[in-house]
């Protein structure tokens, strides 16, 4: 599939990238973009050549939210479906087998947002914005603040949905809302590096971790340790789990089969 508002590459080092490129609009969201990010991502996860996804955006922002511009106009049932349609993105990331690593400079708001914390990890630099913004002008974003409040917590997910402040990379990183912050000048080569270091582990072993994870997040505790247990002795009949002990009582590197 070719792409108008995305840029998409595929590396030697197992890594797709997708780059949101609607720079001049801060990379909001128009219906086409959630489109084309919707099947990059799907077609990414079935790509053979891909372990990673890295996600960014081109130019100031990561992702300024939803274009403003495509909200007059429609009725009730035409913006729901429209606002599913938006956030398709974030909500298939947890549906993949792949993990996938946001990178984030700039700001991130509303559903840029909603995408950075959805995704299975967060790097940002540190002049790093997040905010769920919509608010401020009339609307809210009761749809990104889902995962965000899978992280911070009812009290604080209520905070940020209703004040609509802007949150710098400090408490972002205190909040649990990115994995690591980074300076601003590294940020392009410390996230391609921790992708890298994601890439080289076992991948059957990172899709078993994270479908186990997922799939036991709404779980009782119980249930939890259930399904992580089955999820464990699936993986330990697999040639990557074998070959990844031989390989550390050999100490060489091992080599994924990938099954």
């Amino acid at each position: 599939m070719s792409y108008t508002n995305l840029i998409i590459e595929i590396d030697d080092n197992f890594i797709g990238t997708i780059t949101l490129n609607r720079p001049e609009q801060l990379n909001t969201f128009s219906s086409q973009m959630a489109a084309e990010l919707y099947s990059a991502l799907i077609d990414m996860d079935r790509h053979p050549g891909v372990r990673v996804i890295l996600l960014k955006g081109a130019g100031k922002a990561f992702c300024a939210g939803i274009d403003v511009n495509e909200l007059e106009g429609k009725t009730a049932l035409e913006y729901r479906d429209w606002i599913e349609h938006m956030e398709r993105p974030l909500i298939v990331i947890s549906r993949l087998a792949k993990p996938v690593i946001a990178q984030v400079h700039g700001v991130a708001a509303a559903n840029g947002m909603g995408l950075a914390v959805a995704a299975d990890l967060t790097i940002a630099a540190d002049h790093a914005k997040m905010g769920l913004t919509a608010i401020n002008v009339g609307l809210n974003c009761v749809g990104p603040v889902i995962p965000v409040s899978r992280v911070v917590g009812r009290k604080k997910a209520l905070e940020l949905l209703l004040y609509g402040d802007l949150i710098k990379a400090p408490e972002l990183l205190q909040l649990g809302l990115v994995n690591r912050i980074v300076p601003k000048e590294d940020l392009q080569e410390e996230a391609y590096r921790w992708a890298v270091t994601l890439g080289r582990k076992s991948p059957v072993a990172v899709q078993i971790a994270k479908k186990g994870f997922y799939g036991s997040e709404d779980m009782g505790y119980l249930k939890q340790f259930e399904l992580m247990n089955e999820a464990f002795a699936r993986l330990c009949t697999t040639s990557d789990a074998r070959e990844g002990v031989a390989a550390f009582f050999e100490k060489r590197r091992p080599q994924w089969k990938q099954c």
